[in-house]
């Protein structure tokens, strides 16, 4: 097929390439001229596994090219797909005006049946937005011309994006019509042959599906911190509690790992909108409004045990933070932990040596050069000089093995605050070292 990309962000890249890769003639758009030239040259704005190497390789093969081309991108794809940014507005509602600008765009350059569909995320009604701003923009052309909207959400996490779209574990797609759900069948077959994937139902239910996988994801997190921190007021270990109950086959091991809380784009932002989207309807989503309460006070709790160990005057103090990311293998640092530790840390008088595999460059473009910030990307060990505290921020396989041995010569100082419970605390603490987790003891 023919198909369009609206967007060439984290989701329009990776959709693009995972099309072409199936044998699709692809064209993604995007409005910023140099990113276009850059992806034109091969350079990817973003770094995400398997992802460079899949869009190489389709430019090569001429499946896959870049615009700033609204008009060619139209008149090319069958399928257009909507996958622009939908940032949250002031009120934590999602922004839909690159989503509505995409949609005026389509109206007032669509010349044939077209299935026009939203994989960007956005609250329940958008389709309906998408399909009368494509009309109102046909009437003022004095046209009628046939066009589907769908909605077909994305469910990509970070550092697995390629994989989770070639070897996807539901594809949802809601639909009001057979004409579209037939293409959207034949789009997706590839992706299909082990077994049916594809889940239909109706447009307002897709919309809503997306926002609420990902609040759900963002209610276990939360709600294991908000244990985790009940652990600590009582004396007991979040480890043994996790593995006791992740037994239970109805609540599993997913994401019930405690932390120093999550980032990235996707789940704060869809909390707050789905939280908007309550509101709206005049429903108090009374665990959607604490899901984010608590995971900005988790943030802040490896803060609060340096201030316990070492006061609030942290002039003269050194600290290693290893992890810049929000997650691993990502150099995305969007409401990532680390900054709230950081600039924490700089407020109270601190300096910090961080080491991340990958998002030093981003560090570097958030914060500029600083004196009282050093970056590190070849080995964590080499952030430890003259430190008196490590933090773990983010869990990398990287810091999975590490020598504490090693960890504890390169250090003037003996205070270990995990923030990820990736150190055994007997072996930290029979090396010597103060060892402060997250519920663990």
């Amino acid at each position: 097929m023919n198909i369009t990309v609206v967007g060439s962000g984290y989701v329009g890249l990776v959709s693009g390439a995972c099309l072409s890769e199936m044998g699709n003639n692809v064209v993604c758009i995007d409005t910023d001229q140099g990113k276009i030239d850059g992806l034109r040259k091969g350079i990817i704005p973003i770094y995400e596994p398997g992802l460079e190497t899949l869009i190489r390789k389709n430019m090569a093969s001429e499946r896959l090219s870049f615009t700033t081309s609204i008009e060619k991108g139209v008149n090319h794809g069958e399928v257009i797909f909507i996958a622009v940014g939908t940032p949250s507005d002031e009120d934590g509602s999602a922004d839909l005006q690159y989503v509505k600008r995409v949609a005026q765009s389509i109206g007032e350059q669509i010349n044939d049946y077209r299935v026009v569909v939203t994989k960007s995320t956005v609250p329940v009604g958008t389709s309906g937005i998408v399909k009368a701003t494509i009309n109102q923009a046909l009437e003022n052309r004095d046209l009628s011309i046939s066009f589907s909207v769908v909605s077909n959400p994305e469910f990509l996490k970070v550092g697995a994006a390629v994989k989770d779209f070639m070897k996807p574990d539901r594809i949802v797609v809601g639909v009001e019509d057979d004409r579209a759900l037939d293409i959207l069948r034949n789009l997706y077959a590839p992706f299909n042959r082990n077994h049916e994937r594809l889940i239909v139902m109706d447009v307002p239910s897709a919309e809503l599906t997306k926002y609420t996988a990902n609040a759900m994801l963002a209610t276990k997190i939360s709600f294991m911190n908000e244990i985790s921190n009940l652990a600590d007021c009582l004396g007991a270990d979040i480890e043994s509690v996790r593995i006791g109950i992740g037994a239970d086959p109805r609540i599993g091991y997913s994401f019930i790992y405690p932390g120093c809380g999550y980032g990235g784009s996707c789940f704060s932002k869809d909390v707050q909108a789905l939280h908007r989207t309550a509101k709206e309807a005049s429903y108090d989503a009374r665990i959607l409004s604490a899901i984010e309460a608590v995971n900005n006070d988790q943030k802040r709790v490896p803060v609060n045990k340096i201030v316990d160990h070492f006061g609030t005057d942290l002039k003269g103090k050194k600290f290693a933070l290893w992890g810049l990311s929000f997650k691993p293998d990502t150099d995305d640092m969007r409401g990532a932990p680390s900054r709230v530790v950081m600039e924490a840390l700089w407020e109270m008088g601190a300096t910090v040596q961080a080491f991340d595999p990958v998002a030093t460059d981003e560090a570097l473009r958030i914060y500029g050069e600083r004196d009282d910030l050093t970056l590190f990307s070849d080995t964590p060990y080499d952030a430890l000089t003259d430190v008196d505290c490590l933090i773990v921020v983010t869990e990398w396989r990287v810091f999975r093995s590490s020598d504490i041995d090693q960890i504890k010569s390169k250090m003037r100082g003996n205070v270990i605050v995990d923030g990820r419970n990736i150190f055994s605390p007997r072996t930290v603490t029979e090396a010597g070292l103060s060892y402060y987790g997250i519920g663990r003891q």
